[in-house]
């Protein structure tokens, strides 16, 4: 497949830079799939689908009682941060991805002039990065040097990392880059294990509220913690589609959560996932998921789920997820569902764009039912 295909018109306009509020405001656009047809067949009734306009306020409405509803509980780290280059005092903009061994990041980093190895980047007064090697992707593996742990320096140093699309639209607006809330409008309420990079950003349209009528109804939550990283957020930018690497990302799934699939599908009920992170942590479990109720399942993912990969989906029987950046494996991975492929899917961000959704991490949601 060709990664051109991934390319839909959007206008600017239509690029959320702050969340609505309250959160469950935004709008839902719910899609009921008929007959669950192939994602590799674009045609025929098996295909065709309902389409209706609601907020995600709602959601309670589409869900049935039983059904269980799982959820990407990780936290976004204050991963961007500014510092300089000791050799020459010159400025560097970078982006904490994750510890690859003790006191040793992957970072991102943005300056004027090549960086090379051996080379330091200060941090503050008191911690510095030292250059070790650069991979294929261009990111840096650096050492750490000074007291404080990644957590605390990030806590003193580090700002919300928001993507760089949203910086960009807030400054030709003429707004300001920052908002003194970022840091808690991109994260969810229900984030508590640290280390994203990127919001999980389905999640962020829930409320307490939401979640108590959630409750009240009958639907079961369960949670999982992938920690969303480049291979969530890079670009393809190969010309085919299948030749597009994915980066690994860690996930970590509770015993818990895999007795509550396991009593959903014993029950017949439908498995709710939260987001394309939900899906590639769920749809990451080895094939002896029965077995591990006892201990949970903790492993690193690099799957990459396209139309035309004869993906069978295990665990995703219905899916939130926000509107997509064009070329992204997030749009890929929506298109390879089961009744859906990239034409319908294109034609439904079309209905969206003309009803003045709103796209991407803050923007308004859909429902695949």
């Amino acid at each position: 497949m060709l990664t051109d295909e991934l390319d839909y018109p959007l206008p600017e306009s239509l690029i959320a830079t702050s969340p609505v509020q309250p959160r469950d405001a935004a709008k839902l656009m719910v899609v009921r799939r008929a007959g669950r047809a192939t994602s590799d067949d674009e045609s025929g009734e098996a295909g065709d689908a309902t389409i209706s306009h609601h907020l995600v306020r709602d959601l309670p409405e589409w869900l049935e009682p039983g059904d269980l509803m799982v959820v990407n509980r990780s936290r976004v780290l204050p991963a961007s941060f500014e510092a300089r280059r000791v050799r020459t005092g010159g400025a560097v903009k970078g982006l904490y991805l994750h510890e690859t061994a003790a006191r040793r990041w992957l970072v991102m980093l943005e300056m004027r002039g090549s960086a090379r190895e051996g080379e330091r980047i200060a941090l503050d007064d008191a911690h510095t990065l030292e250059l070790l090697d650069r991979d294929e992707s261009g990111f840096w593996e650096a050492t750490l040097h000074g007291p404080l742990s990644t957590l605390d320096l990030l806590g003193r140093i580090g700002r919300t990392p928001l993507p760089p699309y949203i910086l960009k639209a807030r400054r030709r607006a003429g707004g300001a880059e920052r908002e003194g809330d970022d840091a808690s409008r991109y994260n969810t309420i229900y984030a508590c294990d640290p280390g994203s990079v990127a919001a999980p950003t389905a999640g962020l349209h829930f409320t307490d509220d939401l979640l108590a009528r959630l409750d009240a109804a009958g639907i079961e939550r369960a949670a999982v913690s992938l920690h969303v990283g480049p291979g969530t957020f890079t670009p393809v930018r190969s010309e085919q589609l299948e030749d597009h690497t994915m980066h690994r990302e860690q996930v970590s799934i509770p015993a818990g959560t895999i007795e509550a699939m396991a009593r959903a599908r014993q029950r017949g009920a439908r498995i709710i996932c939260i987001g394309t992170t939900t899906v590639r942590a769920l749809e990451s479990l080895p094939g002896h998921w029965r077995d591990l109720k006892a201990t949970g399942w903790q492993g690193g993912t690099a799957l990459f789920i396209h139309p035309g990969a004869g993906f069978t989906f295990r665990f995703t029987d219905a899916l939130l997820t926000n509107f997509h950046l064009p070329r992204s494996t997030l749009l890929a991975m929506v298109a390879s569902l089961p009744a859906v492929g990239i034409t319908r899917l294109k034609q439904w961000y079309a209905e969206a764009v003309e009803r003045q959704y709103r796209f991407y991490s803050y923007g308004d949601a859909m429902l695949l039912l």
